[in-house]
């Protein structure tokens, strides 16, 4: 888009002249015989660049510059000046004009000038674009400045603008879905949907359906042919969060989705054709899923291509004060609080914490030290209450297991042992939870979801564990 130059002089042959070579250098050019009109035509406009003469009829051109600011701000004033005055010119640039020439000028010279102002205004506009496109970036969202998280960033947006599939791979609360929305909104494929889908939170007898679609007819219920999540997506992305609960059954049909981008809806005989990025997500150890044969190798290494590791938050501490002031802030807009910092003495124990359940229990204890914080600072006493009546487990120190296998009976076979001590452990989650099943599956590092699922086998009543 050509640039606008709004020229203000009151000589109508020099103003000619002006609007003449300017024009012939590319630019739209609008004018004004008085500095009132200009300063009216700057508003309305909105130009790049402004020539401004000193001398005219009503108000000057010096008496005009804090008004042209105001109208056009930001925008540069060049004012031309006779020789005789070349005193005001001088004036005008400590008045913040970006320039004057004295008239006589040659036009060669207010090329030059011009064009340097302009170059100016552009760099600016892009400076301030950059800012802006920087705190609204995507990254901007994944808190951290660890070396472990720098390293993360810059793996991001290695792996965003390919067109590879990608796996992330972290423990319980790391930032699993935060980092495959960087992916997605900062590739090509940013302006088409982004479809997530939870493997293991949806029944095994619906996910086929869910992720491929099905055909009329093809079961009890189906009236209507249904396009699946991976038609949805589309010209965009997909995210298949928790693969590794994929079921064993469907995972040759997800390796063809995978490699060839088609497959059959449920009941349908033709492959429907697919056009997207696919995201895995895990916090499970893959690879150990593939030895004891819940998880096919061949979809493993065709998934295990672009693949993001994300640190568990004991391995990058120093974004701890980072993380504090950030979910701080957002405790405070959600509760109406003003709590301005954590104190030294609550952050060493926000440091001395193992945070099995990372990021998200850490953003959670934050919120509940707000909660019960009555001053401006939060205090130890405050991150006690947030643990409620746990006692925190230091990162140094390995969970007090041995009482745990000693509930269970050594005769029992293994597989029985193993279920009575998973059982155990989930009683004492809750019981030192008080009965909140999201904080007990924090502190057992698993999602909330995998938690109820394990209380529903074991028919554990969460009620008895409620203070």
């Amino acid at each position: 888009m050509a640039e606008r130059i709004l020229v203000v002089d009151d000589d109508r042959a020099f103003q000619g002249m002006l609007v003449e070579a300017l024009a012939e250098q590319g630019y739209v050019v609008d004018t004004a015989s008085s500095a009132e009109e200009g300063i009216k035509k700057a508003g309305a406009v909105n130009p790049d660049l402004i020539l401004h003469d000193i001398k005219l009829p009503g108000m000057s051109g010096l008496d005009a510059l804090p008004h042209l600011a105001e109208a056009a701000p930001g925008v540069d004033v060049i004012v031309m000046t006779g020789y005789a005055s070349k005193d005001s010119g001088v004036l005008a640039m400590q008045r913040g004009a970006y320039d004057y020439f004295t008239k006589p000028f040659s036009l060669g010279e207010m090329e030059v000038v011009v064009r340097r102002a302009l170059e100016k205004r552009r760099l600016q506009t892009e400076l301030a674009e950059f800012k802006r496109r920087a705190r609204t970036s995507p990254l901007s969202d994944i808190i951290g400045q660890s070396v472990p998280m720098l390293a993360v960033k810059e793996r991001i947006a290695r792996v965003a603008e390919l067109n590879a599939d990608v796996l992330i791979m972290g423990e319980t609360g790391t930032g699993k879905e935060l980092v495959s929305d960087a992916i997605h909104a900062l590739s090509a494929r940013a302006k088409g949907p982004f479809i997530k889908i939870n493997c293991a939170a949806i029944p095994e007898n619906l996910i086929e359906s869910e992720l491929f679609g099905h055909e009329k007819g093809a079961f009890t219920g189906a009236t209507s042919a249904k396009p699946g999540k991976f038609e949805q997506a589309r010209g965009g992305t997909i995210l298949l969060d928790e693969i590794g609960d994929m079921p064993l059954n469907l995972q040759p049909k997800l390796l063809r989705a995978v490699e060839q981008k088609q497959a059959e809806r449920l009941g349908g005989t033709k492959p429907v054709a697919y056009d997207m990025r696919i995201i895995a997500a895990t916090n499970q150890e893959l690879e150990k899923r593939v030895e004891s044969g819940e998880f096919r190798s061949d979809l493993y290494y065709r998934l295990n291509v672009a693949t993001l590791i994300l640190p568990p938050l004991r391995e990058r501490k120093d974004d701890l004060p980072l993380l504090a002031e950030f979910f701080l802030d957002r405790a405070n807009r959600r509760l109406g609080t003003d709590i301005a910092s954590v104190s030294q003495q609550a952050m060493e124990i926000f440091f001395n914490y193992g945070w099995p359940g990372n990021v998200r229990q850490f953003a959670n204890a934050v919120e509940r030290a707000a909660i019960f914080c009555t001053s401006t600072v939060i205090r130890p006493a405050d991150v006690d209450q947030a643990f409620s009546n746990r006692q925190p487990a230091r990162a140094e120190e390995p969970a007090a297991t041995a009482p745990l296998l000693a509930a269970t009976d050594p005769g029992l076979p293994l597989k029985q042992a193993l279920i009575a001590y998973e059982r155990t452990l989930i009683e004492d989650a809750m019981r030192r939870a008080g009965g909140t099943q999201t904080d007990a599956a924090d502190s057992l590092g698993i999602s909330a979801k995998n938690l109820w699922n394990k209380i529903q086998k074991h028919g554990i009543n969460p009620a008895q564990y409620k203070n």
